[in-house]
């Protein structure tokens, strides 16, 4: 096998992993999350530091139920947020 061929085939077995998907989609739902619900960037004011802290403790929360959204109640914990209600006010 050329070298070309042998990091073409490492690249491809790491992209087609299924941690990486996993993780991937993690950070993508939680994002969603914080487009949908709260319609900012995870680094936008009212953030506290503008650090991603937030997105960081949310992105960890759904890591720690092996992406489980549900289990996690993750879409009911942005519902049930102050800064989501104060949007209707």
């Amino acid at each position: 096998m050329s070298p070309t061929a042998a990091r073409a085939s490492v690249l491809q077995a790491l992209v087609e992993s299924e941690t990486l998907r996993r993780r991937e989609t993690n950070r993508a739902f939680v994002l969603m999350q914080y487009f949908g619900y709260l319609r900012r960037n995870p680094n936008d004011p009212p953030e506290a530091a503008l650090d991603f802290s937030g997105y960081n403790f949310w992105l960890n929360k759904l890591n720690s139920f092996n992406g489980n959204y549900l289990n996690a109640e993750m879409v009911k914990a942005f519902i049930v947020s102050g800064e989501y209600r104060n949007r209707f006010r």
